[in-house]
């Protein structure tokens, strides 16, 4: 019996709205992936349900962290293990929703077993990347992790800095830890994936229209109310998908049109970079191409007819 939902997509994909149908069909309940979406105080710019939309089902993991804490994948994980077990334990279906693929990827496979980092050793490693930059740190990192190195991008400075954070705390290459992983939460037979695939040119004008309709909701608020804490710029949630030029324009290093236009360029660009993710990290969970809702609900309707006899019996 398949036990849960797991809902992957690039960003603007619609996956709120399909989760949200999916539970309502299967007595189910949501619990977010998102590594954004998890953090407060940015409700209009990760695009998290709408209290109107989280009042229909019940909605887990949205909005729980202050942006001051860096979190990760692993204290992520051990809050999805306990909501699932608990929404399993109510005859519930959990249906897990994010763009976050390595967060769904540990769900299934599990999570190497990293020693905690203290304080002191990741304000070390970020001072560091900020003061050579992110290139020199990632050859920094090919020269003491070389694995890891290889299949990070030369600017991805948020897992670049793990890497180095790693290695710096611990004396061994990141890729040595993900040797040994804990166990998965989901097993084989426990659950369903399904990716949703839009057409590129359709998803990418959505990113436009949502990124203008964001700045009309109060994106410009959120991005203010950060600034006046003087957060550490390195933090997750300071590198949510448009806030570093939002806060460009508000420390006047650039105009509003031009920190608009750069936010949606770098949001199609991850969107991208999510096709990617699918293609090579779920090959085989099925696709649902249309952006369209009641053409999504046709394929629903044929992808889901097992889940319904499985889970009519319960």
């Amino acid at each position: 019996m398949c036990a849960a939902i797991l809902i992957h997509g690039p960003t603007a994909s619609g996956k709120t709205q399909i989760s949200i149908d999916l539970a309502k069909r299967l007595d189910g309940e949501i619990i977010n992936a998102d590594s954004m979406q998890v953090y407060s105080g940015l409700h209009v710019l990760t695009a998290r349900p709408t209290d109107q939309e989280m009042a229909i089902v019940p909605h887990h993991l949205f909005g729980y962290r202050d942006p001051a804490d860096a979190g990760s994948v692993g204290s992520w994980l051990a809050d999805a293990r306990q909501v699932i077990r608990d929404v399993e334990s109510r005859g519930k279906v959990p249906i897990i929703i994010g763009g976050t693929g390595l967060h769904h990827q540990a769900l299934l496979q599990g999570l190497s077993q990293i020693p905690a980092i203290s304080d002191d050793c990741r304000s070390e490693t970020r001072a560091y990347v900020q003061s050579v930059g992110v290139e020199a740190a990632h050859a920094r990192l090919s020269q003491v992790d070389p694995q890891t190195a290889e299949r990070l991008e030369t600017g991805d400075r948020q897992r670049i800095t793990r890497a180095l954070e790693v290695w710096m705390a611990t004396g061994k290459p990141l890729s040595e830890f993900h040797k040994s992983k804990t166990p998965p939460v989901l097993n084989d037979g426990e659950w369903l994936g399904v990716a949703l695939t839009p057409p590129r040119n359709e998803l990418y004008a959505r990113i436009d229209r949502r990124f203008a309709s964001m700045l009309m909701e109060g994106a410009m608020d959120e991005a203010r109310a950060l600034q006046e804490r003087n957060l550490d710029p390195t933090l997750p949630a300071m590198k949510a998908h448009g806030m570093p030029w939002l806060l460009a324009y508000l420390r006047g290093d650039m105009t509003a049109d031009l920190a608009a236009e750069y936010a949606k360029r770098d949001t199609r660009r991850y969107a991208k970079r999510q096709f990617t993710w699918i293609a090579h990290q779920f090959p085989f969970w099925p696709r649902i191409p249309s952006i369209e809702r009641d053409v999504r609900q046709k394929v629903i309707h044929a992808l889901f007819k097992e889940i319904d006899a499985a889970f009519s019996n319960r």
